[in-house]
């Protein structure tokens, strides 16, 4: 690779455009292709996700997706953004037991502890061992600075709501998979306009939308033989990236004194962050909230998420999709504009405008009802 390296260097061809080129296509295209044999082994095998309490399906449907976009991105990542395996050594092993755990979980449902167990090792590992945590609030309720100790539980506790928060929102087609395929686009948007000591991680967002892109061709297939979900494998190993990513985000504006690493300043780094994820958080915290007003379980499964909300009113998977994403979209809109208003008050208005988009459906619903 480093051979190539030198041959484009000498061409004067730019690597990094070479490497983001060819990372998303191959990425994409090693998607593409296992999908398929996925789906195949997934019928002959019976490996299906039956309909259940929570289910937006009325048939058996492959649910091994995520092993083709884990093996697109582990592959791709290793070859265009191998640069992120030195900086963070703990995240090909992470990644691994992600796709073991989801596998297990997706074929035969593992209990809740033990998937939470894994978690933790995994968040442990990413966190202390590839040092990635967050080191500072900004000023939110008053707090800068976090403790060695502190920042280790706080960063590990994040890591684990993100991974179990996006889980949550795969409940109808293409959702999950358009979620994160923006998520990775606005921040491998904002990695490439921080500079060239970023460019892993601007590869590493590329390689991702491009097997997300191949796994919503068959996600949103309007043909049965061909349609397939992530399932837990997919939507942990989307959430766990997507934690890292917005964390690595949060870190560069961190005052870290290094040699040859670019100091930038955004005190609104953190809440940009929750903005770009307010669909999971918000979502998460909306149902948990509804079970514990009914004084139910904050684990028991019920058809109280957004997603759900808008099928109640009679849309289809692929417009309630285009709804929320549109709908967040805004919000990460409004995040950018108001970047440089106090940090604690932007945080405010986020949330604000997050949990009224979870409650919108809710209103429009009683709306109708009650002019029938």
């Amino acid at each position: 690779m480093k051979n190539f390296e030198l041959f484009l260097t000498e061409t004067g061809i730019s690597i990094f455009y070479v490497k983001i080129g060819l990372g998303f296509l191959f990425s994409f295209l090693i998607t593409y292709f296992s999908v398929p044999t996925i789906i195949k082994i997934s019928r002959r095998k019976n490996l299906m996700d039956e309909p259940g309490v929570r289910s937006s399906h009325m048939r058996k449907i492959p649910n091994l997706g995520g092993i083709a976009i884990f093996y697109s991105i582990g592959i791709c990542t290793s070859i265009f953004a191998y640069e992120l395996f030195d900086l963070y050594k703990f995240l090909f092993a992470s990644l691994v037991i992600l796709l073991y755990i989801g596998v297990m979980d997706d074929i035969v449902v593992m209990r809740a502890y033990k998937k939470l167990v894994a978690q933790i090792v995994v968040s442990a590992l990413i966190v202390i061992g590839s040092d990635i945590r967050i080191r500072s609030l900004f000023g939110i309720c008053g707090v800068y600075q976090l403790s060695y100790f502190v920042s280790i539980i706080f960063t590990i506790v994040t890591f684990i709501i993100l991974i179990n928060a996006f889980n949550l929102i795969d409940g109808i087609d293409g959702l999950a998979g358009s979620y994160s395929l923006i998520c990775c686009a606005l921040f491998g948007v904002s990695y490439y306009r921080l500079g060239e000591y970023n460019y892993p991680l601007v590869v590493l967002s590329g390689i991702i939308i491009g097997a997300v892109l191949a796994f919503l061709y068959y996600n949103l297939s309007n043909y049965r033989t061909n349609k397939i979900f992530m399932g837990d494998t997919g939507s942990m190993l989307l959430g766990f990236l997507l934690a890292f990513t917005a964390i690595c985000f949060i870190d560069i504006f961190i005052d870290k004194d290094l040699p040859n690493v670019p100091k930038y300043h955004l005190q609104s780094a953190p809440v940009i962050a929750v903005a770009i994820l307010i669909l999971p958080i918000v979502d998460t915290l909306n149902v948990i909230i509804i079970r514990l007003c009914n004084k139910k379980s904050p684990f028991d499964a019920d058809k109280n998420h957004i997603h759900h909300k808008l099928l109640k009113l009679n849309l289809t998977h692929r417009r309630s999709t285009f709804y929320i994403i549109v709908y967040y979209l805004f919000i990460v809109t409004a995040a950018y504009c108001l970047r440089h208003t106090n940090i604690n008050l932007l945080l405010l208005i986020i949330l604000a405008l997050g949990f009224l988009g979870a409650y919108l459906p809710d209103f429009i619903y009683v709306l109708r009802n009650n002019k029938k």
